[in-house]
Formats: structure tokens, sequence, C-alpha cells
């Protein structure tokens, strides 16, 4: 919008073309700027030629050093992209070239007029086909009708103090009129969508990080940079203790999150992504080699099982889920007492001593199914923080019903990730009471694997994206970390809890008969068979000492990992052939017949 240019009768002509001349040059600065720097580079070199012309080399010198220079360390100067670069130090580096020239022999000595011109004309097109640039021109243009875009929406009095662009758009620092307040900017967000001229959802506004009330920040996206599917890198921790990567949020700064003695909830629509994002999360605890992972999926482990390696214990049936809730209880008061019994007020999670995370998936479903469940999903919400017992469920609507009635889970929640939802009333649901109102829209989310978080470090709603994990992430995951995943301390152990996996199918016919040969089936024979990992089971629980041989030896012995241990253990031990002596230990119940005695 240009402004009204009033004509005074007194102004000559002659003036006033000399006004529009300067005000359009003035407005397309930023276009001509490589034709003003070869008419400026042609006065210096008429200038170095007349007043140094022995001088040349020293201009080409100190050209190439700085040519160098910019291409190997602008990027500390905010130049970011090595082509940017690259086109800078070539700029330069030609520029030097030719004023060296027109120093020894004149600007005007044939071919350097032409090599001048043809010169700017060709670095000019890299120029004015610069992204970057165009947006800056435009945001320029765009704060400099401001004023008019605040008076139509309503929000007069308000200045834009600042403005950046970076890769999808650009965002700028607004001053508020007294009075108004952030609320206010936000109510207002499609009126400035259609003064800038963009496309729907296109604006966000945030606090500043001086959390000023009369100050926030406008981003403008010119594009989606969540618009597709974003590939997974791999685990971003090795330790509970450090902030996992979730994704990256739209200016392409990753979404950390602490995890480590906070409980997490996850919700959203049917398709928004939730599953992969526990998925992503299970993901980077597979890698921290301190923390034991025990998980509930009671869709019969479709969604979990394929990190069952990865996983020291996963319920798939109601009445698993139910012991392993109540053995967590169980394991969270004996470590409370070990810590009080030492002075400790908080479990430190090490190799050793590993943290414990329980990840329920589908939690309406554990609510249904196992009601007496709620007691001590609360008692872990409650109580588990510093024992290092972390919760994490995952479900459509958290609603008091389906999180327990009078149940202290969700109010406990301090982590809240919500993918896409349907209705507007689900965003207090998942994040918080009051969330939608301060502008937290996850109804608006519109791909899946987009989500909002909020938690001790994210407290303005920012939109970020889920990395995309494949079938082939897992499998490369699971096959990685499985075999050094972490057992449970001596502490939890000492609790004498029964682990893995109840209702095992049975036993195949080389464990049903401990005399087996290792070729026909019901064959006997006094030598046991040990060719297989399932025979070298057999002998490792044999040959166990009276206390028995820990989950980490038999895995060692067998080359199996820990979740197919634990089912074979199953299997024995419901045919009577093996006992559990201690919490992971185990030996045969009569180790002579192993040994065909």
């Amino acid at each position: 919008m240009q402004p009204m240019m009033f004509i005074n009768p007194g102004d000559s002509l002659p003036d006033l073309v000399i006004v529009v001349i300067a005000r359009w040059l003035w407005r397309y600065r930023s276009e001509l700027a490589p034709m003003g720097v070869a008419c400026l580079l042609a006065v210096l070199g008429w200038y170095a030629h007349v007043a140094l012309s022995h001088g040349w080399w020293l201009i080409l010198a100190v050209c190439g050093i700085a040519a160098w220079l910019l291409g190997n360390f602008g990027a500390k100067i905010g130049i970011p992209t090595f082509l940017e670069r690259l086109y800078i130090a070539l700029t330069v580096l030609a520029c030097g070239t030719w004023a060296a020239a027109a120093t020894a022999v004149g600007p005007l000595a044939s071919p350097l007029p032409q090599a001048l011109g043809i010169g700017a004309t060709v670095l000019a097109v890299p120029w004015w086909a610069n992204r970057r640039r165009r947006a800056k021109v435009r945001v320029e243009r765009t704060i400099a009708v401001w004023p008019d875009i605040a008076r139509a929406v309503g929000l007069a009095g308000s200045e834009i103090m600042s403005a950046t662009v970076d890769l999808w758009g650009w965002r700028a620092r607004l001053r508020l009129a007294r009075g108004q307040t952030i609320a206010d900017v936000i109510a207002k967000i499609p009126g400035i969508e259609s003064g800038f001229g963009t496309h729907r959802n296109a604006i966000r506004v945030y606090p500043t990080p001086d959390d000023l009330a009369n100050r926030c920040e406008l981003r403008v996206l010119d594009r989606d940079p969540h618009a597709d599917a974003i590939t997974w890198h791999g685990p971003s921790v090795t330790s509970i203790t450090e902030p996992i990567d979730l994704g990256p949020f739209e200016d392409a700064e990753e979404c950390r999150v602490l995890f480590l003695r906070r409980h997490a909830i996850v919700g959203g629509a049917t398709g928004s992504g939730k599953s992969g994002g526990l998925n992503e999360l299970i993901a980077n605890l597979a890698a921290c080699g301190d923390v034991v992972i025990w998980a509930i999926d009671l869709k019969r482990g479709m969604e979990l099982k394929p990190w069952a390696p990865c996983i020291d214990r996963l319920a798939t049936t109601p009445a698993e889920a139910a012991a392993l809730l109540a053995d967590a209880v169980t394991i969270l008061y004996a470590r409370a007492e070990w810590l009080a019994g030492r002075g400790l007020r908080e479990w430190e999670p090490s190799p050793a001593m590993p943290a414990l995370v329980l990840i329920i998936d589908e939690y309406a479903e554990l609510a249904k199914d196992v009601p007496d469940a709620t007691a001590d999903t609360d008692t872990i919400a409650r109580l588990g923080r510093a024992p290092a017992v972390t919760l994490v469920a995952a479900t459509q609507r958290p609603t008091q019903k389906v999180m327990g009635e009078g149940s202290a889970v969700r109010s406990q929640m301090n982590i809240r990730i919500a993918f896409r939802v349907e209705e507007q009333r689900d965003v207090d649901l998942i994040l918080g009471q009051g969330k939608l109102k301060a502008g937290w829209h996850a109804d608006k989310l519109d791909a899946p694997g987009k989500f909002l978080v909020s938690s001790p470090e994210h407290a303005t709603p920012r939109r970020a994206r889920a990395y995309l994990i494949t079938d082939d992430d897992v499998a490369r995951t699971v096959a990685q970390y499985a075999a050094s995943r972490p057992a449970l301390d001596h502490v939890s152990r000492g609790t004498g809890l029964q682990p893995g996996p109840a209702g095992a199918k049975p036993a195949p016919w080389y464990l049903t008969d401990p005399h087996a040969d290792a070729g026909e089936p019901g064959k006997t024979t006094d030598t046991p068979r040990t060719a297989t990992p399932e025979g070298a089971l057999w002998s490792a629980l044999c040959a166990a000492p009276d206390d028995g041989a820990d989950i980490a030896e038999l895995m060692r012995a067998t080359g199996m990992h820990r979740s197919t241990v634990y089912k074979y253990l199953a299997q024995l031990g419901e045919q009577g052939r093996a006992v559990q002596v201690g919490w992971g230990r185990w030996r045969a119940s009569d180790p002579g017949v192993g040994h065909g005695e």
C-alpha cells in the first residue's frame, strides 16, 4: 500500500519528478543493489587508478583473503547456508579482481567496462532469486503498512519493533498499545492473516522470552515446515537424565522433553499419530542404558509387540496388566524404603540402578478391563517421582471416568502431549484446564504426527511434529539395543516378584522332553540337547547353583533376547521343570534330569 502523495501547487515539475524517482529508487533499493554496487565499484576503480595505480596487488590480496574468510567463516557472522557463503565469496573475489585491474590500467580500458556490465548482470541473478532476500524485502514492506493493518483489525497503536527472516517465513516482535494483551492479538489472528494476505493458519502468536505483558512475538509461515513426514535419524539420548527429542518445532528447533521423575499423558484422536509418538518415545528409551521398560498393550500386543526384545516385561492381557501394576507398586515401595534407610531423597538412575518406566497404550482399555488397576496407577502417579518409577499413559480422551474417579493420575501428569483432537473440549482434557482459551488449539492440527506439548520446559503453544519411525527403524533399533538392555536393580529384584508374561503357549517338543534328541521329536537319549538356544537354556538351568542363575547369565548362555528367555522360563515353570528362586533368578527344579542321572 503506497502512501498518498499530495501535490503542492507551488512545486515545480522537475522537483516532483525528482521526488518520485527518489521514492522509486528507495522502494526498490534491494532489487537495484547489484547495479548500485557496480556503479560504486566503477567510481572506486577510477579513484584507485588516480591515487595508487601501483597498489593493485594490495587490493587483489585483500579481496582474496576476504573471500576466503567469508567462504569458511561466514556462518559465524550470520550467513547461514553454504551456497550463500560461496556466492558472497565469489562476488567479493570478482569485484576485487576487477578493481585491481581498473587500478592498474584504468576503469575505461577495454574490456573492463564490458566485463563490469556482464559481471554485474550475471551476479545479480542469484541475488534477485534468493528467497531469503525477497522475503526480507516483503517483510520490510509489510512492516511499513502495519499501522494500517493494526487499525483495521482493532490493534491500533501497536508497533512492530523488529523482524527477522528464517527458513520457513519470518517473525516480528510486537509492542502493544496501552491496555492491549497477547490474548487480544490471538483473537485477531484471522484478521491479521487477511491483512498480510497469507493462507489460513499461517500465523502464530507467542509470548516474548522476557514475558512482558505488552510484548508478543508474531510468527508468519510462508510454507508449512511440517507438511511432509520427517525422517527419524535414530535415538537422541543415551540416558533418561537427558531430554528426549520428540520432533522439530516449526522454526526447526528440537522439541526436547525431560521424562525423568515426570509422568506423562499422551492424547489424541484415532489416526492422529499418538501411537507413532509412543513408538518414538520407546525407541529413545531403548537406547538408554539406565532405564528398564515395562509396558501394557491390551490390544494383544499389536502395537508394542515389535519392541518386546527391548521391553523387560510386556503385559497383553488384563491379568498380566494387573500383575504388572501390582509389582510396580511393590518395587516403588521397596525403593522408597531403601532410599529412606540410607537418608537419600531421590533414586539416581544408572546401569546398575536403572529407572523404571511404565508405558500404557490405550489407558481407557485398562480402566475398562482392569478396574482395580486405577488404584495402582494412582499410587504410582503420587509416589513414583522420587523412586524413579515413571508412568506414561496414552489414551484418546483422558476423561475423569477413564482416569478414575477421585484419582490423582491426571493431576500428577506434568508432561502433556496432545495430538489432533476432534472436539475443542478435549484440548483442556489433555493439556489442562484453560489451555484452549490460552491458544493451545490441538483441534487445528491438520496432519498425523503434529502435536502440542505442555511441560516445565514448554509453556507456550508451539506446534511440533513427531519423527516418522518405520518398521525398518524399529527392527534396526531392536537389533542394536536389545542385547544391552539393563536388568532391574538388586533392590527391585529383592521383592521376589514373578517376572515375565503369563499364559504362555504349550512348550515345543524339544522342551517338553529334556532328553529329546537334536534330530527326531520324541526320541530320548541320555545326552541333553544343547545345539539350540533352547537346549542351552535348559543346560544353563541345570548347571545353575542353588540360588539360581539370573536373566543376564541366561541371555549370555543362550544368545536369546530377554523376552524370549522369559517366555521359555514361563513354559518350563508351568511344566514344573524350572523354579524361580528369587527375583530374576532361576534354576532347574530337578537338575539331575538334565544331566541324565
